[in-house]
C-alpha cells in the first residue's frame, strides 16, 4: 500500500511543477489558480510521501519519488510545454525509470 501511496506522491509532485509552469506564462487571476494549485499539489505530496515512510526506508523512498517527479516532469515539459525530445534526454530518462524499478525490487 506505500509504495501505491509514494507513486501518487510522485505523481503529485509531477502535478506542482507543471503548475509552476503553467503560472510562468499566466496572468492575473489564472495565475493565482495555478499557484494554489502548486500549493495543493505540494502538501499532497509531501503528506502521502511522509505517509511512505512509514513502512518504507526514507533514502529509497525519496530517491523514488524524486525519480517519479523527475520522469513525468521532464514527460511534461515534452508534451505540454513542447521542450525537445532527443535521443539523449529519452535515453537517460530511461535510465531513471530503470533504476526506479530497480529500488523497487531490491527494497524490502
Amino acid at each position: 500500500m506505500n509504495w501505491i501511496l509514494l507513486i501518487i506522491a510522485g505523481l503529485f509532485e509531477v502535478g506542482f511543477a507543471a503548475c509552476l509552469g503553467k503560472a510562468k506564462y499566466a496572468e492575473g487571476q489564472i495565475a493565482t489558480y495555478w499557484y494554489i494549485g502548486f500549493l495543493i499539489c505540494l502538501t499532497c505530496s509531501m503528506v502521502l510521501l511522509v505517509k511512505a515512510t512509514d513502512t518504507l526506508p526514507i533514502g529509497t523512498a525519496y530517491a523514488v519519488w524524486t525519480g517519479i517527479g523527475a520522469v513525468g516532469t521532464v514527460l511534461v515539459g515534452i508534451f505540454i510545454f513542447k521542450e525537445p525530445a532527443d535521443f539523449w534526454r529519452i535515453f537517460f530518462i530511461s535510465t531513471l525509470i530503470l533504476s526506479i524499478i530497480g529500488l523497487k525490487f531490491v527494497s524490502h
